[in-house]
């Protein structure tokens, strides 16, 4: 894997999409519609992306409470496959739209940055490279820009039940990074790839809501 900073201008719209078909379980609720100031936890997904993407997406299941008008892409495979699941699932959606790339984002990020979608294109020199995004020397592989030409080797790969972990499918691929830096606020130093899991997690991103532009 490596990290670019220079490449090649997008030519396209890039659609995105917002992945919610996890179940939960940490957070003892479903958290993409936990309240989160004046806005649902989604909804701050939904409001940071609607400006970067076109369309924006939502993977989730079909008896999903609250879609926000937005496009319903339910997994394509049977259980609970994880996020590589709702990925492909976008991918087959846009492929049949013609988009080359798709962009991916979890639901429980509310502060993801407001460029993410400008500079991972920005980092892609070649078409065929996922670009994830990370910070701290980490990455977030939810967070990424994936050629939709993989979609066929990535259902392949989700044949297996042993198959489910991003990072394990991204060692067979070449990936780009993208390094954010963490985000100075009154209540301290945040990172912008904050997801909530507990109740502690949203306790936090409370603390942080309102210093952010």
């Amino acid at each position: 894997m490596t990290q670019r900073t220079t490449a090649i201008s997008p030519q396209r719209p890039l659609p995105g999409l917002i992945l919610a078909g996890g179940r939960s379980s940490r957070m003892g609720a479903d958290k993409a519609h936990l309240s989160l100031g004046d806005r649902s936890v989604l909804g701050h997904l939904v409001h940071r992306l609607s400006a970067q993407v076109q369309p924006l997406l939502l993977n989730a299941p079909t008896d999903f409470a609250e879609t926000f008008g937005l496009r319903l892409i339910p997994d394509t495979l049977s259980g609970q496959a994880g996020p590589l699941a709702g990925i492909l699932a976008g991918m087959r959606a846009v492929a049949a739209d013609g988009s080359p790339h798709l962009l991916s984002a979890p639901c429980d990020s509310p502060f993801l940055p407001i460029d993410l979608a400008s500079r991972l294109q920005e980092a892609q020199e070649d078409p065929e490279q996922i670009v994830i995004a990370s910070s701290q020397a980490r990455m977030h592989p939810v967070f990424g820009i994936w050629p939709v030409s993989l979609a066929d080797d990535l259902e392949a790969w989700l044949g297996s039940p042993d198959n489910r972990r991003i990072n394990a499918y991204l060692r067979r691929h070449r990936v780009v990074t993208v390094d954010f830096p963490l985000v100075e606020t009154p209540t301290g130093r945040l990172d912008p790839f904050l997801n909530l899991n507990t109740p502690e997690d949203l306790a936090d991103a409370q603390r942080y809501l309102g210093t952010l532009a």
